[in-house]
């Protein structure tokens, strides 16, 4: 029907059959951004927001998000993934949040998706954990910037 990866011949999805592909060490990076008011950063640094340990539980959040990405992505392969970091930095030119993953898996297939699931699940953890404090929150910027193995390494930033 179509030269699509995801569909059969006759145009339903399908899950792409990688089992002819070789297995290799893989690894990926993503980045997102979450912007708030500068009052809302002077409490997370204090420690004073309502609900507590809002980075530690972010990229914690973030962590598991990477280890569910086949659950919440049709189509997405589980993968055993080997490793998942999460990181959070305050940023004070934003105002806001600079959140980064990397994860890393020894598969037929990429892990793209699951850092940038880790990213998206650490941004709307914070956000979560925030909305109480500040209603002008946002999450952008949501992008993959780097992956190894495989046979197509290049194309990211």
């Amino acid at each position: 029907m179509s030269g699509l990866s995801h569909l059969d011949k006759w145009g339903r999805a399908r899950m792409v059959d990688v089992s002819a592909k070789a297995v290799t060490a893989r690894t990926a990076a993503a980045k997102a951004v979450l912007t708030c008011r500068r009052e809302t950063l002077d409490q997370v640094r204090a420690g004073t927001t309502p609900k507590g340990a809002v980075i530690q539980t972010a990229e914690l959040a973030g962590v598991m998000g990477a280890k569910r990405t086949a659950d919440l992505i049709p189509l997405c392969h589980p993968l055993r993934l080997t490793h998942v970091e999460v990181r959070i930095e305050l940023d004070e030119s934003l105002p806001g949040f600079r959140v980064f993953a990397e994860a890393r898996t020894k598969a037929e297939t990429g892990v793209e998706m699951e850092a940038l699931t880790a990213v998206s699940v650490a941004c709307l953890t914070l956000f979560d954990m925030l909305k109480a404090v500040d209603g002008t929150m946002a999450i952008g910027g949501i992008e993959a910037t780097s992956k190894t193995g495989g046979k197509s390494e290049a194309g990211l930033k």
